[in-house]
């Protein structure tokens, strides 16, 4: 970590890149149930079912490449081994077993309600102290609100038919 990132960081650095890295672990274990439950989706509306995983999970990779980078800017390694990722998660993984839209569409609606969960109580232990990390768990909050709604609205939709 550079001399001035090191500076403006206020509170324990190494506590904070294991958050990170437990962070790192959900997105990954997202991208993969994402992904695979594209290629799985059977059911009602299963195009827009899939053409909203897809873009989820092209997300939940561009969120744990932001981890990553984070993580090696404060000094510290992502997670090297996949099968550490079930050791470090906060979410867990719901292996999409039934591969009906709805059950696929309630699967990830709770993955994106436990990372919102995470990311929230993530921004609240940086509080000021880490403006960087800050900003960056506040876009990825974002982008996992807005996927709750975009799941939520499709479940809706496929429920009302």
């Amino acid at each position: 970590m550079g001399e001035s990132a090191k500076n403006i960081v206020e509170l324990d650095v190494n506590e904070l890149i294991k958050k990170l890295n437990k962070a790192l672990a959900d997105e990954w274990l997202a991208y993969y149930q994402y992904w695979v439950g594209a290629k799985l989706a059977k059911g009602p509306m299963r195009q827009a079912v899939v053409s909203e995983l897809v873009e989820h999970a092209n997300e939940e990779l561009k969120h744990a490449e932001m981890l990553a980078d984070r993580i090696i800017q404060l000094g510290g390694t992502p997670i090297v081994e996949p099968k550490a990722w079930y050791n470090e998660t906060n979410c867990g993984y719901d292996a999409p077993m039934d591969p009906k839209t709805v059950k696929l569409l309630e699967q990830n609606i709770k993955g994106e309600r436990c990372a919102i969960a995470v990311y929230n109580a993530l921004l609240k232990f940086i509080g000021g102290k880490d403006p960087v990390t800050y900003e960056m768990v506040l876009s990825i909050l974002k982008d996992e609100i807005e996927h709750e709604e975009d799941l939520q609205s499709i479940l809706e939709d496929i429920q009302t038919k």
